[in-house]
């Protein structure tokens, strides 16, 4: 496996997973609000289910060479969600998909990962197009979604259970979103 790499916004850095993330991530999986729009489960996860959920999207590493960042804010250094590609057997696409922390929802931090995270793709994996798996009723990362340039293009219910709208980001579409924009300039002011 090669090194997982940093990806570094204006308030965040995307990196690999390290143990003293564990605590930060088995608690949000606790809460209901965050573990039940991401997880196979649909609800709030006991400490072995969601150890098992971070060894499944970590180990996509090592098994595919592209998985979920953990979203780091760069002023404290503390986790607060994950984001990144994602395509295991059986997902209907190559997907990047978001999951924030509930009390950091708000402060487009998704946005801000997400473009930094189409960017890598594009660059790294050459993918021009990726969809989003969002469930049925998740206005929010519905409305993240369409600001990337997305387009709903059908629906999914995976065998576990759960009715899923899937968004498309093409490319072309993407480079003259909002979120593309932001990140650009944000690189251009920093440099």
């Amino acid at each position: 496996m090669s090194a997982i790499p940093v990806l570094e916004t204006e308030r965040l850095r995307l990196r690999e997973f390290r143990p003293s993330d564990k605590d930060a991530f088995i608690a949000a999986f606790a809460k209901e609000k965050f573990a039940s729009t991401i997880t196979r489960e649909g609800r709030a996860l006991s400490q072995e289910e969601a150890w098992r959920n971070l060894a499944l999207v970590n180990g996509s590493w090592s098994l595919e060479g592209f998985g979920n960042f953990v979203v780091e804010l760069k002023e404290t250094g503390a986790p607060i969600g994950r984001l990144g590609p994602f395509s295991p057997p059986g997902w209907p696409g190559f997907e990047v998909g978001w999951a924030i922390f509930p009390e950091y929802h708000r402060r487009g931090y998704a946005a801000e990962g997400a473009a930094a995270a189409l960017i890598w793709c594009k660059e790294a994996l050459h993918r021009d197009r990726v969809i989003h798996c969002v469930l049925k009723g998740n206005t929010a990362s519905e409305r993240l979604a369409l600001s990337l340039g997305a387009r709903h293009i059908r629906d999914w219910q995976p065998p576990w259970g759960g009715d899923v709208s899937v968004f498309e980001t093409r490319w072309e579409r993407f480079i003259v979103s909002q979120p593309y924009q932001r990140h650009i300039a944000a690189k251009r002011d920093s440099a």
